[in-house]
């Protein structure tokens, strides 16, 4: 249910905006009279753990807000169990181009969003939560890293990011391109791979027996 989700974004001007076009009526009965909480269930957790990346939004003092892919092996984010009635999720964030604007944005704002997509299937999870970094140097980060470390990974981790969950909201598949990545490819890559060995082998076979013997004299 998308109703906590939906209600930590209807602002004043959001809800003008939903006048304006004439969705205010059946935003608020979507609303009114539910109750949702920052708890995933097993479809959401199950999802989270197939993805390989995720794009991450924070804002900093400017108000700019900001964007940035984080990707590593899939299942790299996880769900790190509950934390206060909410589901914490942690991931450990590795070295970059050393911009640190999201980390930088962090101190400034713990609210973050979170898109999770998923285009082959069409699907895509976003999730409102607040974040935390805790230095990959710390006493408190190693208890964190033996659960979301990535063991034969090479990339350096520089801290531990964990998010608690305040809402969440499957969107709608309408405008996603579907797309494929190389491993999501591969297994219909192997059987045509193998179908064309396959033809190319019975087509030298039908060739040669084509072919006209020694002619006889």
């Amino acid at each position: 249910m998308p109703h906590r989700y939906l209600e930590a974004l209807t602002t004043p001007s959001v809800e003008a905006a939903q006048k304006e076009y004439g969705s205010y009526p059946s935003m608020r009965r979507m609303l009114e009279g539910l109750h949702t909480d920052g708890v995933l269930g097993e479809q959401e957790i199950a999802y989270i753990g197939e993805r390989d990346g995720f794009y991450l939004g924070t804002v900093g003092e400017s108000g700019w807000p900001y964007v940035q892919f984080r990707g590593g092996p899939p299942g790299f984010l996880k769900v790190l169990g509950t934390e206060d009635g909410a589901s914490l999720l942690g991931w450990a964030d590795f070295r970059g181009n050393r911009q640190y604007v999201s980390v930088g944005n962090l101190k400034a704002s713990e609210k973050v969003s979170l898109f999770l997509m998923d285009y082959a299937r069409q699907l895509r999870l976003k999730i409102l939560g607040e974040a935390r970094t805790i230095d990959a140097r710390s006493e408190e980060a190693t208890p964190l890293l033996e659960k979301v470390g990535l063991p034969g990974y090479r990339a350096r981790v520089e801290r531990v990011i964990t998010v608690r969950v305040h809402g969440y909201d499957w969107n709608c598949p309408q405008h996603i391109t579907p797309r494929w990545t190389q491993a999501e490819l591969a297994p219909a890559l192997d059987e045509l791979r193998a179908e064309l060995s396959r033809l190319r082998s019975e087509n030298h076979r039908l060739r040669a027996a084509a072919e006209p013997g020694p002619e006889v004299r």
